[in-house]
């Protein structure tokens, strides 16, 4: 990543369709783990290899952490952030290169690649999946925008932002967060289906 500087900028509407899709998600996830199809280590395998597309500061600091607690070693971290997919198990790659995709295609992933990942690891565990890659895209575009400010009051301002942009982002969570739940919990009763792409 350059220094000073987004990798990757979000919109905010981009910001408020991520925080949607997490919250639509985000039991898929805890079921997931819960039941064991998804361990801690796939977990945050997942989280750093979005975080990689994204670039976030501060994502990649506290996934780093979180991926050493769960076992993950330095060169297995360096290598993900790297974009080096060499220390990843052959199980996790399909999930894997699904999550940088949609990260890459800024949550619109081919239908065909979603079907991929279904038929590898079926339904439930897919959901559980999609969860993860959700969760840490909300973390990435809010982390990125938390990054700029922090940065830019250490006297470090990022090229590519303005202090307007980074509070804006900062602060939407504040109404997008309801209003996201609110239309989450419709689009629920009303069956729609998480994965439409």
């Amino acid at each position: 990543m350059a220094e000073n500087a987004y990798k990757k900028k979000y919109t905010s509407r981009e910001f408020y369709t991520a925080v949607y899709n997490w919250l639509r998600t985000e039991k898929y996830l805890k079921k997931a783990k819960k039941s064991g199809q998804l361990g801690q280590e796939f977990v945050e395998r997942i989280m750093l290899a979005v975080t990689q597309v994204n670039g976030c500061e501060l994502c990649s600091f506290a996934h780093t952490k979180w991926a050493l607690e769960a076992g993950l070693n330095n060169e297995d971290i360096r290598q993900i952030l790297s974009g080096v997919s060499e220390s990843i198990p052959e199980e996790e790659m399909p999930a894997i290169l699904f999550a940088q995709h949609y990260a890459d295609t800024t949550s619109c992933p081919s239908k065909e690649s979603w079907e991929r990942v279904v038929s590898v690891y079926g339904q439930t565990k897919a959901w559980g999946i999609l969860g993860a890659v959700r969760e840490i895209m909300f973390g990435n575009i809010y982390g990125a925008a938390a990054s700029a400010f922090l940065s830019r009051l250490k006297g470090k301002a990022y090229k590519n932002s303005n202090p307007l942009k980074e509070l804006g982002m900062i602060l939407s969570i504040l109404v997008y967060f309801p209003a996201a739940a609110i239309s989450g919990t419709i689009a629920g009763l009303l069956k729609k289906p998480v994965d439409d792409f």
